[in-house]
């Protein structure tokens, strides 16, 4: 009896490269361990990102859901003007500002999105690491 803390967990795996400015790529990254919500997500780029104002990329934490069809965003950062990485440290990945877009049903499915916006940016791949607060 009595209240326990809630289940915390951190998830990371890592995302493949893009090493074409003009190509995108969407990889599956991993299932939620349980029903729960995200509370933080993190990129650790291979090499410094440094953003730009129009020919830049962003990328994406999505839920594909357990059918692998859904196209909801958990997360998402563009890398425009003054927005960088710097090489093997952590860069927050802004969460949705829709809270029912954070929950996610034991199973689901994310995948990592890195897609060009006009001639785009490469993307060096890197580490993605994802925080999970049971529901």
């Amino acid at each position: 009896m009595g209240d326990q803390a809630p289940l915390t967990t951190t998830r990371q795996t890592q995302a493949p490269a893009v090493a074409t400015a003009g190509n995108d790529a969407t990889t599956v990254l991993m299932q939620a361990p349980y029903d729960c919500t995200v509370t933080r997500v993190r990129y650790v780029p291979a090499a410094a990102i440094t953003g730009a104002a129009t020919n830049n990329r962003t990328i994406s934490l999505v839920n594909k859901g357990q059918a692998g069809s859904g196209s909801t965003t958990v997360a998402t950062l563009t890398f425009g003007s003054g927005t960088n990485a710097a090489a093997f440290d952590d860069t927050d990945v802004t969460l949705s500002g829709t809270a029912a877009n954070l929950v996610l049903a034991a199973g689901d499915t994310l995948a990592w999105a890195s897609i060009h916006n006009n001639t785009g940016i490469t993307d060096p791949g890197g580490l993605v690491v994802v925080d999970f607060s049971r529901n």
